[in-house]
């Protein structure tokens, strides 16, 4: 997917991939989703791009209906560090954040 947001380009295919994780329901389960965190090659940019059910923040809305929908989110370091410490695994988190990584 290529989505360009405030002047800037997202596209799964030229990002590098940090990791994604699916809800476990049933694809047809409104609650159902697939998230990728990606990074972009140049910037360094992170963004969230996710695929999901009629409950969930991906879904397409049409008036009172919603259905199965898919969004490209921008994040800010932060934010994709927080997403990636609920949903990937250490070895992941390491590699793409090592530099915001401290000893306990």
């Amino acid at each position: 997917m290529k989505k360009i947001i405030n002047g800037l380009r997202y596209d799964t295919e030229n990002a590098i991939e940090v990791g994604g994780y699916s809800s476990g329901h049933n694809p047809g389960d409104f609650q159902a989703w697939h998230a990728t965190l990606y990074k972009t090659p140049r910037s360094g940019k992170f963004f969230l791009h996710g695929e999901g059910g009629a409950m969930t923040r991906f879904a397409t809305h049409h008036g009172n209906n919603s259905g199965w929908g898919e969004k490209i989110q921008p994040m800010d370091t932060d934010e994709a560090l927080e997403w990636a410490e609920q949903y990937l695994d250490a070895d992941c988190i390491e590699e793409h954040f090592s530099d915001l990584i401290k000893e306990a």
